[in-house]
């Protein structure tokens, strides 16, 4: 009987290991990515970024639609640096929080920071970004259990004005 219970509680936790390695992993593969998709960002290497949107986001926007949309963006910021915070995974879906820090450039210069959460979606064993589809997003989000009443949050855009860093709302005047 002895014997059983030690088979049983090593099975067990070799069971449990397993498993907080295989969420480690995932969520440093989702770092991984989300780190990839900001040096392309800053690189301005929109045509890469492309083949790391997911496969619905593809089919409904073409290549040189998209590269083009970034390009047109590209003159109103400069992304110098990225923090990673919080990492979510759940199956297939992630959530990550993240605060990019860059450069406003037009129609007036100043220090920024978006702070803003990262979407992805495993397919075919990789990650892909799906946050600008918001429409998919809240689709993936309603599908998948693990997520049951987690709130998607829009992204917030701030200014330093006097040190300070303050929320930056474009309808406001």
């Amino acid at each position: 009987m002895r014997k059983y219970v030690l088979s049983f509680a090593i099975l067990a936790f070799a069971f449990v290991s397993s498993q907080t390695l295989v969420k480690g992993a995932s969520q440093a593969d989702v770092r991984a990515t989300v780190q990839n998709v900001f040096e392309q960002l800053k690189s301005r290497n929109y045509s890469a970024l492309y083949d790391l949107l997911p496969g619905a986001s593809r089919n409904r926007m073409s290549r040189e639609r998209f590269v083009g949309a970034l390009q047109r963006a590209q003159d109103f910021y400069q992304l110098e640096r990225m923090e990673i915070g919080a990492v979510k995974v759940t199956g297939d879906l992630a959530v990550v929080d993240t605060v990019l820090y860059g450069r406003v450039v037009a129609p007036f210069e100043a220090e920024g920071k978006i702070v803003a959460q990262q979407y992805l979606l495993r397919e075919e064993g990789k990650w892909r970004v799906a946050t600008g589809d918001q429409s998919a997003v809240r689709k993936l989000i309603a599908a998948n259990p693990g997520f049951k009443g987690f709130r998607i949050r829009q992204p917030k855009i701030y200014v330093k004005q006097n040190e300070k860093w303050v929320e930056f709302n474009p309808g406001r005047r």
